[in-house]
């Protein structure tokens, strides 16, 4: 049975953000039982777990003699070994996966550029003219995708693993109000959080939260 790591207290209170929630999702998905090692942020610096992961973060994968680091490619190695989350005929596979690489590296990027700026920033003397232009960068990819999408369910025909990422991470926009001027992306996102999987990755990852803040 695989192991992963998460977040002793997750910095987000248990809103299903941090990047474990992709991976309990895509083993939920696939009706893969798994443990959880939970590191504090202390331990998540220790040269044991660096081993696993040279940049001190979560999640790890770990199956037998093979260990994985980043969130992406810990669901590819889950998509690729269990049926469910990549279609069976070669180019509905390959863009899938290419769906995977444009949540991470095309549209994440100025979303967690927007969120660490209203995190961390609001008291700097320039947060009022910088955040326009961040919303913006977010807008021009929430535009993009959803000309993309109109009138489909899913970015590729049926629900994918590059559906999986590309909710996890327009999901970091829930709390932005972004989400709200685009309503067909935002029923997109929707439509992954109904899914019974989610449902019991999310449970699964709020619940860490909850005792946490319990003792």
């Amino acid at each position: 049975m695989p192991t992963i790591t998460a977040f002793e207290s997750s910095p987000d209170r248990g809103k299903g953000n941090a990047r474990d929630m992709r991976v309990r999702w895509a083993l939920e998905e696939v009706g893969q039982p798994y443990d959880v090692r939970l590191l504090s942020f202390a331990a998540m610096k220790q040269p044991a777990h660096r081993a696993l992961h040279p940049f001190g973060q979560i999640p790890t994968y770990e199956d037998g003699d093979l260990a994985l680091f980043e969130s992406g490619a810990i669901v590819l190695h889950i998509a690729e070994r269990h049926d469910g989350l990549l279609p069976k005929d070669s180019n509905a596979r390959s863009r899938a996966i290419a769906w995977m690489f444009a949540a991470l590296n095309t549209v994440e990027p100025p979303i967690v550029e927007l969120g660490m700026a209203m995190l961390f920033e609001r008291d700097r003397s320039w947060y009022a003219e910088r955040l326009p232009g961040l919303q913006d960068r977010v807008r021009t990819r929430l535009g993009e995708l959803s000309r993309h999408i109109s009138e489909a369910d899913w970015l590729d025909g049926a629900f994918s693993a590059g559906d999986l990422m590309m909710v996890t991470v327009l999901r970091r926009l829930n709390t932005s109000g972004l989400l709200d001027e685009y309503p067909d992306i935002a029923a997109y996102v929707a439509r992954g959080e109904i899914r019974p999987a989610f449902k019991r990755a999310f449970d699964a990852q709020l619940a860490v939260f909850n005792a946490a803040a319990r003792s």
